[in-house]
């Protein structure tokens, strides 16, 4: 074998292995990317389906029939968190001495 071949050889080679290892670490960063989903996907909760409300007062229904503030229901069965305020309508209604026009 010439010498010219073997260094097209070895070159070939080389660039074959450093192929190869961009492969299988791309491989392992997908792995751990698909493990992160699958953990966030895990934790994820939704609600669905009907949920009964209240007209009125606007609490919500269990499945046990009992009636729950909006807030509680929801947090009981997600991992949102409630902040509350006053819009400006419930403002006006109720502290028109402090409402903005």
């Amino acid at each position: 074998m010439k010498k010219l071949e073997l260094v097209a050889r070895v070159t070939s080679a080389l660039t074959l292995k450093r192929e190869m290892d961009a492969r299988k670490a791309r491989e392992r960063e997908l792995a751990e990317k698909n493990r992160d989903l699958e953990q966030a996907l895990s934790e994820v909760k939704v609600l669905r389906g009907f949920i009964p409300i209240c007209a009125s007062c606007k609490k919500i229904r269990d499945d046990k029939g009992y009636w729950q503030q909006i807030e509680t229901y929801i947090q009981e069965r997600s991992e949102a968190l409630f902040s509350h305020g006053i819009c400006k309508d419930c403002m006006k209604k109720l502290y028109p001495d402090y409402a903005d026009e």
